[in-house]
């Protein structure tokens, strides 16, 4: 599989990646947002800096994009074989999936929720991950009165 734009294109398209307020991020805020829910962004105050950080239930939301942080891994590396410049970008998007796997542990030893959504999931079904936050926030609260 060959590249369809000039070295120079792509150049310029990986450059107009953002990694913060990006769509995705954006639409799922606006959602909490609007449900009431008040949170931190880019929460640099515990590891991997959560897209959204709901501090007061402890729970670190990502917003991870499916082609850099490898959804469907085993399909999409045979592929990424097959293209240009494929070391690097296994390479790359393997490394990405370790930290992530080393992020979700780190905060779940600090006693976070960890939740993942994929963009095209925040995208698409936008109502269904506020419903996976507020069930989160709710088991948080209910361990919280069993205490007492």
């Amino acid at each position: 599989m060959t590249d369809v734009l000039t070295p120079e294109q792509r150049r310029k398209n990986m450059q107009h990646i953002r990694g913060k307020d990006t769509k995705i991020e954006l639409t799922l805020r606006k959602a909490l947002w609007a449900k009431g829910y008040r949170y931190r962004k880019h929460y640099k105050v515990i590891p991997g800096s959560p897209d959204i950080a709901l501090t007061k239930y402890k729970i670190a939301i990502f917003c991870d994009g499916e082609f850099f942080h490898g959804k469907d891994w085993e399909v999409l590396k045979p592929r990424l074989e097959k293209s240009n410049n494929s070391e690097f970008w296994i390479s790359k998007i393997s490394r990405n999936r370790e930290h992530d796997d080393e992020i979700n542990k780190r905060l779940l030893f600090e006693g976070w929720t960890v939740i993942r959504f994929w963009g095209n999931d925040i995208v698409k079904h936008t109502d269904e991950c506020v419903k996976v936050v507020e069930e989160a926030i709710f088991d948080i609260t209910m361990q919280g009165h069993e205490d007492v």
